[in-house]
């Protein structure tokens, strides 16, 4: 019969963290008990769940109800499943917490002989009878992090195990080495019969499961074979993130029971492997040994561990991600350097493309300043470019610079950097072109257009001066092959006093003269199926060659934008060709280099020549673009090969006013 109830009782705290402590019920009140500070007992232990249970008052008598606790309340060593109604001196068990229900706060005599009900034998008799692992610690952190000064002493031997560990970690050369040497530390360092490092396939989850899990690594200490016994404690680590020590692993009764008999673990680690919010994998430890079992220092030291792998782990990942990443960029760089060789080859047979070859070949491997003439088009940055690649320099940067693409502040901005705040819209640090080509090879194209302040500057960088940044106070010194070019008289620029005598001079250490292709047409039909080739590769048409016509008709013309027009014309015929072959009517040309077509080849066409200075002839052609082009600067600019900006700087000078601006 039970005993009669009232609306006052106690719940004394026999074993546990708060031990000896007494709460008083009242009816007026539901006693609620777990880990979370806001519940009317709240128990420092990490096997309770955040909400574990509540007593309340109901129908005359006390209940106690579970709140889906992960481990579950037991009442005189039961799992209740539903409201229990408690009778005095029931004893009701959250984890390592066991509380005395009662209606009077004073403990009972002992029996003559007996025992008393609540004495430490009692609590350890509270298990689980053959259900579930039971869990006698969890822990997130560490003693090693979380430990106070006075708990300090047992650390030293287990400080100096991790230090040597860590540099063994450290020296592992892949994954699987890392993980041996992390388990042969673990089974030296606790009482551990078998050990095993699992990892997520596609390490790195944030919401990984455990079947995702694969074993990398283990080490046993008797030959056994390793084999999961709990997959709970693995899924609990999982979403919880923390490290778990449990017993009575044998009497899962979830677990296959062939693994039970053949590893017979009494106790097992489970412990996770965290970078940040990411979950890598899992640390296994068992022990087989029910008088050996694993204890709470043994986790500690297990978590420590598992933290310190975690990051070699990540490390690991991130080095070898780096190795395929670099050698990945390898073959391209080997790739893309064997592009370049075949696009910087100078295609041609005439004799004075093969003069330039051949003074290619001896300039580039010195690191002399080099000056390239020509005609826009004609293939300047194409000349640079070889004798970047065949110096000594090919393995570094090959930068480039048009020097009369921008205004005077921009240019010198760009060619030598800028400080945060040299300027309005300067909000960060720029590196110039000079700095990024250190080690390599700079080309400046049209360097004639440079205003007389800049050339100052980049005179004193070309005498190996150091330089500052646009705004800054900071030296900068570079080690940069320089190769300028030019379509303008750089002597007449000198007499006029727009170009510094003085950095002719240092320009015109060696010079290159690019012939125009009029000059040499025996070289169109060669430079022409070299475009086809490789357009009809990049565009995908099955185009084959030029039928006769064509090439007829393509070297009986003069060319004014040079190999940049005729690069451009056939992009143009191979898009608009219908057939295998390119005839006449694909191509489509400009009146300005027309000559007769119908004439033979070989005839050359005499135009009356007139003893006029070059800058008349210049204003004359332009002048005759512009009608073309019916006043349209951009198509005049595009025609003649030159930036727009130099277009309008040529007009200006020649006092030239359009109506049409395009």
């Amino acid at each position: 019969m039970r005993e009669p109830t009232t609306d006052e009782a106690y719940l004394v705290v026999k074993t546990g963290p708060l031990e000896g402590r007494e709460y008083k019920l009242s009816s007026g009140q539901i006693a609620t008990i777990g880990r979370a500070p806001t519940n009317r007992i709240a128990v420092p232990d990490e096997v309770c769940s955040r909400n574990h249970c509540e007593v309340f008052y109901s129908g005359g008598r006390w209940v106690i109800r579970d709140l889906d606790s992960r481990n579950g309340t037991r009442v005189q060593g039961e799992f209740i499943e539903k409201d229990h109604i408690l009778t005095p001196g029931e004893q009701i068990q959250l984890g390592s917490t066991v509380l005395w229900y009662t209606l009077d706060p004073t403990p009972p005599t002992p029996e003559p002989g007996g025992r008393n009900p609540l004495d430490a034998d009692t609590a350890s008799e509270l298990r689980l009878d053959g259900q579930q692992p039971e869990i006698l610690h969890r822990t997130r952190d560490s003693r090693f992090r979380t430990a106070e000064k006075d708990t300090r002493d047992r650390l030293g031997r287990d400080l100096a195990r991790l230090y040597k560990l860590a540099i063994e970690m450290g020296a592992a050369p892949d994954i699987s080495g890392l993980a041996e040497a992390v388990l042969e530390g673990l089974l030296t360092g606790t009482v551990a019969d078998l050990g095993a490092v699992l990892i997520f396939d596609g390490a790195g989850n944030r919401t990984p499961n455990s079947e995702q899990l694969r074993v990398i690594a283990y080490k046993s200490r008797h030959g056994t074979k390793y084999e999961r016994v709990s997959d709970s404690l693995s899924r609990l680590a999982i979403d919880e993130r923390d490290a778990i020590l449990a017993r009575d692993v044998t009497g899962d009764v979830r677990l296959k029971s062939e693994s039970v008999h053949e590893i017979s673990a009494q106790s097992v680690i489970c412990a996770p492997l965290r970078v940040r919010e990411m979950l890598l994998g899992l640390i296994h430890l068992y022990s087989t040994d029910l008088d050996n079992s694993l204890e709470p220092e043994h986790l500690d030291f297990t978590l420590a561990v598992a933290d310190q792998f975690a990051l070699a782990l990540e490390k690991l990942h991130q080095r070898e991600e780096l190795a395929v990443g670099l050698a990945r960029a390898e073959i391209e760089n080997r790739t893309l350097r064997e592009q370049l060789r075949v696009e910087t080859e100078l295609i041609g047979n005439s004799p004075s493309i093969q003069k330039l070859r051949d003074r290619i070949a001896r300039i580039a491997p010195t690191d002399a300043t080099v000056l390239i003439r020509g005609e826009s088009g004609v293939g300047k940055e194409l000349v640079a470019r070889a004798l970047h690649t065949n110096s000594s320099r090919r393995h570094g940067p090959f930068v480039t610079m048009n020097c009369a693409a921008l205004s005077e502040t921009l240019l010198e901005s760009e060619l030598f950097g800028h400080e945060r705040g040299a300027f309005t819209g300067a909000v960060n640090r720029k590196i110039g072109k000079f700095e990024q080509a250190d080690r390599g090879t700079i080309f400046l194209d049209e360097v004639g257009e440079m205003s007389p302040a800049i050339q100052a500057k980049f005179l004193r960088v070309l005498e190996g001066h150091k330089f500052e940044r646009v705004g800054g106070a900071a030296a900068v010194q570079v080690d940069v092959r320089v190769v300028a070019a030019t379509n303008r008289e750089l002597e007449q620029a000198v007499e006029d006093g727009v170009f510094r005598k003085d950095l002719y001079f240092r320009l015109q250490v060696v010079e290159l003269t690019v012939e125009p292709l009029r000059m040499r047409h025996d070289d169109v039909a060669l430079l022409a199926r070299f475009f086809l080739e490789r357009f009809a590769r990049k565009i995908g048409r099955p185009i084959r060659d030029f039928t006769p016509q064509a090439v007829q008709m393509l070297t009986a013309y003069d060319w004014p934008g040079n190999v940049r027009e005729l690069q451009n014309t056939i992009e143009r015929a191979v898009i608009l060709a219908h057939e295998t072959l390119v005839d006449a009517e694909d191509i489509q040309l400009s009146a300005l280099g027309a000559r007769r077509l119908d004439a033979p080849l070989d005839v050359e066409v005499k135009k009356p020549f007139r003893p006029v200075p070059l800058d008349i002839v210049e204003r004359e052609h332009i002048l005759a673009v512009l009608d073309w082009t019916q006043g349209n600067k951009s198509q005049a600019a595009q025609t003649l090969g030159i930036e727009r900006s130099t277009l309008d700087r040529k007009l200006k000078r020649y006092d030239v006013e359009r109506k049409r601006e395009g």
